[in-house]
C-alpha cells in the first residue's frame, strides 16, 4: 500500500474534493490518497501576492498532518511552497507543475501550457525559466475565467480551452501541451480528441511521478539544499508549524 498526501494550498474545499477525486481515477490499485486544505489565504491562487501565501498555507498544512504518508503532492499548479516542503519532508514532493514540465520534456521538444487566469502567463513563465527549461517552452496561453471559475462551469469554458490548446499547436509549434490547474483537473480527458498532440493533465502527472518516487524508498537527503534546516525561531507560526522548524 502506498499513501500519498495531496495538499490544496487554495482555501476552497470544493478544489480539494475535485482534485481528490481525479487524483482516484489516475491512482494506481493500491494506492491510498488523502487530502487536506489550506487553513488560511486565498480561496484560489491568481497572483504573486496569493502564490506567497500559498507558499506558507503548504508548508502549515504539511506541519499540521498527523496521517502516514509516503509520498507528498502539492495540488496546485505552479506549486507555491514546493521548495520549502521538499527541505522539511523526509518523504518524496511532487509539485504538479514541475511533475507536468518534467514529462513533457520527456514526451518531446517543446512544451505549452494552457491554463485559467490572465496573470498566470508571466507567473509561469517565471516558473519555468526558474527550471532552466525557457528553451523548450512554446508558449503560455491562458484564457480569462480563473481556475477557480472553470472549476465551478466547466463546460463555459470547454471551448475557450480547446482553442487555446489548438494555438499552442499550430501557431507555437508545441509537440506537448499541459493543461494546468487544479480547477482544470480531468479537462484534460475531455479535450485529448480535439488536440493534434498529446495533452497532459497536472494531476495525473503528479500522481503518476509520486507514486514511483514512493516506490523508490529514497533516503532524506544529510546535506546539501534539500537537508532539513536548522532549527529557526519563529513568532506568531501555528503549534504544529513551529515545532516542525524548531526542532
Amino acid at each position: 500500500m502506498t499513501d500519498i498526501l495531496l495538499i490544496n494550498p487554495n482555501t476552497t474545499q470544493s478544489i480539494t474534493d475535485l482534485v481528490l477525486r481525479n487524483a482516484k481515477r489516475f491512482a494506481s490499485k493500491g494506492t491510498k490518497l488523502r487530502a487536506v486544505t489550506g487553513a488560511f489565504g486565498p480561496r484560489y491562487i491568481a497572483s504573486h501576492v496569493g502564490y506567497a501565501i500559498a507558499g506558507h498555507a503548504a508548508v502549515d498544512a504539511f506541519a499540521n498532518d498527523r496521517g502516514r504518508k509516503d509520498a507528498v503532492v502539492l495540488a496546485c499548479f505552479g506549486d507555491p511552497g514546493l521548495a520549502a516542503l521538499k527541505e522539511i519532508a523526509k518523504v518524496p514532493v511532487v509539485g504538479m507543475a514541475d511533475a507536468s514540465i518534467l514529462q513533457a520534456c520527456a514526451m518531446g521538444n517543446r512544451f505549452s501550457i494552457v491554463t485559467g487566469g490572465e496573470r498566470w502567463q508571466s507567473m509561469l513563465e517565471e516558473f519555468v525559466a526558474s527550471h532552466g527549461l525557457s528553451s523548450r517552452l512554446a508558449s503560455i496561453r491562458t484564457v480569462a475565467p480563473t481556475g477557480a471559475d472553470i472549476a465551478r462551469n466547466p463546460k463555459a469554458a470547454m471551448a475557450l480551452l480547446a482553442k487555446g490548446c489548438t494555438a499552442c499547436v499550430r501557431e507555437d509549434g508545441a509537440d506537448v501541451v499541459i493543461l494546468g490547474g487544479a480547477g482544470l483537473a480531468g479537462l484534460a480527458a475531455k479535450l485529448k480528441s480535439a488536440v493534434d498532440v498529446p495533452l497532459l493533465d497536472g494531476v495525473a502527472c503528479a500522481i503518476s511521478m509520486a507514486e514511483a518516487l514512493a516506490k523508490q524508498k529514497p533516503t532524506k537527503a544529510k546535506s546539501g539544499a534539500l537537508a532539513l534546516p536548522a532549527p529557526v525561531d519563529s513568532v506568531g507560526l501555528s503549534p504544529a508549524l513551529a515545532k516542525l522548524i524548531g526542532s
